[in-house]
């Protein structure tokens, strides 16, 4: 029998048994109170997750579709100040591009944001902003509040990818004046991917397109989940949210606060190994920017090649994950995120630490010790 493979990746992450069986069961109406109920499971536990009274729907697509959703909602026809310094920004930027007139604020992939440049675009009139809170390309996360202080300033919508960050680091949307956040199923929810979870405030309503996209027209999700039951305006990927529901209520039997402790404990630990390998942390971070609680990224030493340590860590049953784009070959990246544990990470820093040998590498320290010690 083939053995399942260890994802310590960025997602998608390894799923609990009882969110992997909560699909195995017979289909069911989704017009009907059973299916309501699990979607109001959903949404109270996400309300609570994303620290929001905002309005929360659940569609089926992945994040990118929560992407797409806020975008062709409140940014047709607009101007669109898109921060970027990694991957995901700049899919934030294309999308912007279909919809509205983006303006690109960059960076390089995991250096801090621009803040002066936003300042200067929102001062030239745009009226939406759009920031990836934990960019996972380069295992930095960015300044939320601080960047919906200045949209509030200038009465700004302020749209925030928290897909990789949600429901495993410390977010507060309205706290931080976020008017449309986003999550998907598979990052730090531990759930199948395919659901794109989108928050919206009472500002982007009052500011919504009269012209919507149809699948992802946030005003009929609303609409269809005031209801009673609760249901999505389109059929819903129904298995998928029976396992959002498990993994919701793992969440709240977890306790949020929690589960933030244990998702920065992780991390904390496969940087301290890469620290101790002698190797560096691929982030530039200062005051307002950290590294990822979700996933790190680190620097290939000189003679270490990707697809040899990778592949090498495969042999032994893990998946980590490699650099995209222009990064291909100068990063690799562990996901800490979901419901991974001290086992989960102290395995895949051995064979990290064991393939890095094999390449050539000579280890300044004993990786694995030195997470060990922050687990401990």
């Amino acid at each position: 029998m083939e053995k399942e493979l260890l994802l310590m990746l960025p997602g998608p992450v390894p799923m609990p048994e009882r969110v992997r069986f909560a699909m195995s069961r017979q289909a069911i109406n989704h017009r009907s109170p059973e299916f309501g109920a699990a979607y109001a499971d959903c949404v109270r536990v996400l309300k609570n997750t994303f620290a929001t009274k905002n309005d929360l729907v659940v569609i089926s697509g992945s994040g990118t579709a929560g992407m797409e959703a806020a975008i062709a909602n409140v940014g047709r026809d607009k101007d669109i100040a898109c921060i970027v310094n990694g991957k995901f920004g700049e899919r934030l930027y294309k999308i912007s591009q279909r919809y509205g007139k983006a303006h690109e604020i960059k960076s390089e992939w995991g250096t801090p944001v621009n803040l002066e440049a936003l300042k200067a675009q929102l001062e030239a009139g745009a009226t939406v902003v759009t920031l990836i809170h934990n960019e996972t390309s380069a295992g930095i996360k960015n300044p939320a509040e601080e960047i919906g202080k200045l949209c509030r300033k200038h009465d700004a919508l302020f749209i925030m990818d928290g897909i990789t960050s949600i429901g495993g680091d410390t977010v507060e949307v309205d706290k931080w004046g976020v008017d449309i956040a986003i999550t998907g199923s598979q990052k730090c929810f531990a759930a199948p991917a395919g659901l794109a979870m989108v928050s919206v405030s009472s500002r982007a309503w009052d500011r919504m397109t009269k012209n919507p996209p149809f699948y992802l027209d946030l005003a009929a999700y609303r609409k269809s989940a005031g209801g009673t039951p609760m249901e999505t305006p389109y059929t819903p990927a129904v298995p998928l949210f029976l396992a959002l529901r498990e993994a919701c209520l793992i969440i709240e039997e977890e306790g949020l606060p929690a589960r933030i402790a244990r998702h920065k404990k992780m991390s904390g630990a496969v940087q301290a190994a890469a620290k101790a390998w002698g190797l560096n942390l691929f982030p530039k971070i200062d005051a307002l920017h950290n590294y990822s609680s979700t996933v790190t990224a680190i620097e290939y030493p000189a003679g270490v090649k990707d697809d040899e340590m990778r592949a090498a860590i495969k042999k032994m049953g893990i998946v980590i994950a490699g650099g995209q784009d222009h990064l291909k070959g100068k990063i690799f990246r562990i996901g800490s995120m979901g419901a991974v544990s001290a086992p989960e990470i102290l395995a895949t820093l051995a064979a990290t630490q064991i393939a890095l040998k094999k390449c050539g590498y000579k280890l300044q320290g004993d990786g694995v010790q030195a997470a060990g010690e922050v687990l401990g």
